[in-house]
């Protein structure tokens, strides 16, 4: 059967824009951007490693309405959006309710604030989970740094995933906050936390995958890569023992286009029982979204 078309995807990680430009998106770790490259020339701090970077018209009056369009050419039913607290935000959160749900990127250097912060987002618009970037938080922390912890329990309290980013981070900072290693002592430290993996684990994603079988509450998403892209050690594992463990996540417009990732995700080799898992119900069911479906 190969790529089912009917299949109503879950997006666990697309963005909608303010405006064309998006560089905005960038501006909380552009300190950490030491090369004049990354500086004045990129779209986006990891420009190098993606092309035909999906632009958005200056002529585009609703950026929500615009994304839902997009969503709709696509089949895909629901996606997970960073939560700004900002005008964007409030209003896709009250429009699409059925089309857009939120994680709540944190920044884990503000403490009980941020904690407050996540738990006043998580009644007020019901977030399905938080999220951190660790390389590319100002100033880094690590994903087993102790910064991290009050984080890692207001999301056990609230029941809702820790989503991180993992691996060699791509715009041009250090690297060492995101070894997947860290990931063992959280994991093990918290059992009941459900950990999402963001941004392919590279060039650890044996690891990886050898530390989903070890918890079971540690999953991996596939955002920020080209379905042609995807790490072999994921693709085996999702045809073996890891098929509940796999969640579709894009990059739709930071760095993918969606007809470039649909069209690639033909080619990719998962088994026939392994894609409706892939594409929906590993979503609907780590994020929790049975209920609002």
């Amino acid at each position: 059967m190969g790529y089912p078309k009917d299949v109503k995807i879950i997006d666990t990680m697309l963005g909608i824009p303010t405006h064309a430009d998006r560089s905005e998106w960038y501006e909380s770790f552009r300190p950490l951007l030491n090369d004049q490259q990354s500086r004045d020339m990129f779209k986006m701090p990891a420009q190098y490693m993606f092309k035909d970077i999906p632009e958005a018209s200056a002529d585009i009056s609703d950026f929500i309405a615009w994304t839902i369009e997009q969503l709709d050419k696509h089949n895909i039913e629901r996606a997970m959006v960073g939560f700004n607290d900002d005008d964007t935000s409030r209003k896709a959160a009250k429009d699409y309710p059925d089309r857009i749900f939120f994680d709540v990127p944190c920044n884990p250097n503000d403490g009980m604030n941020e904690v407050r912060r996540l738990k006043r987002l998580h009644a007020d618009y019901g977030v399905k989970a938080a999220s951190v970037f660790p390389a590319g938080t100002c100033p880094q922390v690590a994903i087993n740094d102790a910064r991290m912890y009050p984080l890692y329990a207001a999301c056990v309290e609230l029941d809702i995933p820790i989503v991180l980013n993992v691996g060699v981070p791509g715009p041009r900072i250090p690297m060492h906050t995101q070894k997947v290693e860290h990931l063992d002592e959280v994991c093990w430290f918290f059992p009941e936390l459900k950990v999402v993996m963001r941004h392919g684990a590279e060039p650890w994603e044996d690891l990886a995958v050898k530390l989903m079988i070890k918890y079971p509450n540690l999953y991996y998403s596939t955002s920020a890569f080209a379905p042609k892209h995807y790490p072999k050690a994921i693709i085996d594992y999702a045809n073996t023992r890891g098929a509940d463990k796999i969640i579709y996540a894009g990059y739709f417009p930071m760095g993918l286009g969606l007809d470039r990732i649909f069209k690639d995700m033909e080619k990719v080799p998962f088994k026939d029982e392994v894609w409706p898992k892939f594409l929906r119900d590993n979503a609907v069911r780590v994020f929790k979204l049975g209920d609002d479906i």
